[in-house]
């Protein structure tokens, strides 16, 4: 890893703006590594970055057959017949199906035994044909029939002819509500339980794809780092990230706020350029397998002044607070709390005055998903969720200061995937 002394302003000589333009690589220039330009035309921070999907290795046909027995399991524990999932990241999880949501009802029905069941309009049964790996039972409907119909139609003859389905969260109400009138003997509740009772704790194989998303985060962000200027706008930096994560074969984005902007939290659409002595923020993550990750870096190029420091230092202490609150046993609300204590002790309080929003997420195939670190949350921590650990403080017309690093649960607390940033003046050591 490249480190920087005393000398460190020299890494903004890396890219000139004229280098940006020749480039041509706007936010909509998110490209792969093979249609990148030649790597004598990039920043040398960012010819520098290697491929990472050759180390990813994706989710397995067996942890698939296992995702499908637990959520069998829980529907008996939870008291549901059956659960129908629409398309999303959770169909993606339980099949390795991917489907695109519209007004055309399509998904999975899995009830406590057996192969998962398929409702599809029958012009796309060739389609889902091809995707289908687990199970065979593929039911059908045309464009003059109902798919509600033919969903209630398929639990009877799964002997679900009364009893309790669960929706899974995200099906479009319309779906739900033709499957109630379709089944009015049916109980329809929020399959929930069962959905994020598999998905909010991480197997092995998915922390692996976490860790690999989340050094990539952190490399483009340190190699963005080096090339930064000031005068660069928004754009400038968007595109700079858009060459580094083609560089390394994958996907992501960012969202790039500073100054007084870096004091919303999701910052702002005005222009904004970057200038010596202000605050950066950098804020989003990038995909490997369907895995995400989520990262934030605050920084200044050149000299912080002593209250950024000094905020600095508090939203630090913040995030040691929440990651050794995130212990197996504890709640979800211990963490936000141990983080917002720091915080309100220090004189940026009362309660979210300043630290404006919760601690933190749960992610996996979604960046945002089961479950959350707010205050008052009693939902207990089990071993392996993975969440944000992202503490703030926001100072309205100023500037604001977030740090942001995944982390995954354990007995002695959260052990973050990477190593947090150590300064607002070198936040990458």
């Amino acid at each position: 890893m490249t480190t920087h002394g005393p000398g460190a302003p020299d890494r903004r000589r890396f890219l000139g703006m004229s280098a940006v333009a020749a480039l041509g690589l706007g936010v909509a220039g998110r490209a792969a590594a093979q249609d990148l330009p030649g790597a004598s035309r990039l920043p040398p921070s960012i010819a520098a970055l290697q491929p990472v999907m050759g180390k990813a290795v994706a989710i397995g046909d067996d942890e698939y057959r296992a995702r499908l027995a637990k959520a069998q399991r829980l529907l008996a524990e939870q008291g549901m017949d059956a659960v129908f999932i629409g398309s999303g990241t959770t169909l993606k999880y339980f099949v390795d199906l991917s489907w695109w949501g519209s007004e055309r009802t399509a998904g999975v029905l899995l009830t406590r035994s057996g192969d998962p069941i398929y409702i599809t309009p029958e012009f796309e049964r060739s389609r889902a044909l091809e995707q289908v790996r687990f199970g065979s039972d593929i039911r059908t409907w045309q464009e003059n029939e109902s798919p509600f119909a033919l969903i209630a139609q398929t639990l009877r003859d799964k002997g679900v002819a009364t009893g309790t389905l669960g929706i899974e969260e995200r099906v479009p109400y319309f779906m739900a509500d033709g499957i109630a009138q379709a089944a009015p003997q049916l109980h329809l509740v929020n399959a929930t339980p069962v959905i994020a009772g598999c998905r909010a704790v991480k197997s092995e194989a998915e922390l692996a794809l976490l860790q690999i998303a989340n050094d990539a985060t952190l490399a483009c962000y340190h190699a963005v780092w080096q090339a930064l200027q000031p005068g660069m706008t928004q754009q400038d930096v968007q595109a700079l990230v858009a060459m580094a994560y083609g560089r390394m074969g994958v996907r992501g984005d960012v969202s790039v706020n500073v100054g007084k902007y870096s004091a919303q939290p999701h910052g702002s659409r005005e222009p904004q350029k970057i200038e010596e002595g202000t605050v950066v923020i950098l804020d989003d993550g990038c995909q490997v397998h369907g895995y995400t990750s989520d990262m934030t870096r605050t920084f200044v190029l050149g000299k912080a002044s002593d209250k950024m420091k000094r905020v600095f230092a508090l939203v630090q202490k913040a995030q040691v607070a929440a990651r050794d609150a995130a212990r197996t046993g504890g709640k979800m609300g211990d963490i936000d709390a141990a983080a917002r204590k720091v915080i309100v002790e220090a004189g940026f309080g009362p309660g979210y005055t300043y630290f404006s929003h919760r601690l933190g997420h749960g992610i996996g195939m979604d960046m945002h998903e089961w479950y959350y670190a707010v205050g008052g949350s009693e939902q207990p921590i089990v071993a392996n969720m993975v969440m944000s650990d992202e503490p703030g403080i926001y100072i309205p017309g100023e500037f604001g200061v977030r740090l942001e690093d995944c982390m995954v649960t354990t007995d002695a607390g959260g052990r973050w995937f990477t190593a947090p940033s150590p300064s607002i003046e070198q936040p990458f050591g």
